[in-house]
């Protein structure tokens, strides 16, 4: 019996207090800072679709979440054979107020990391 509750307690007191809420990145404002080879990107999400301005262009796409670490994106209205593709986003880490992401085009074995930030 002793040894019971003390195995409780342990287990009590070294319980994760995590809670997973990830899914406050499904809508709202985000930012995409500069960086080498590419330009700022704001992007504006509700529901399945995601508005996307980077220096003077703006495209929607729409979003299809598998879970709250992984989704899909495609241009509503491509421009290019390469828009025509989707990509894969998976969420690596997730902070405060961002997270890192791994994409890929379409079954390319192009990849690009970055981090997206929430400012709204």
């Amino acid at each position: 019996m002793c040894f019971t509750i003390t195995a409780f307690s342990i287990f009590y007191a070294c319980k994760s207090e995590f809670k997973d809420n990830s899914n406050r990145f499904k809508e709202g404002v985000f930012e995409i800072p500069a960086g080498d080879n590419f330009v700022k990107e704001t992007i504006i999400r509700k529901d399945s679709i995601q508005i996307s301005k980077h220096g003077n262009s703006i495209d929607t796409l729409s979003i299809k979440w598998k879970n709250n670490f992984f989704y899909t994106l495609k241009y509503i209205n491509p421009k290019t054979d390469l828009q025509k593709d989707p990509m894969y986003i998976q969420i690596n880490n997730v902070y405060k107020d961002s997270y890192d992401f791994t994409v890929k085009i379409g079954f390319s074995k192009f990849s690009q990391k970055g981090t997206i930030y929430k400012i709204k």
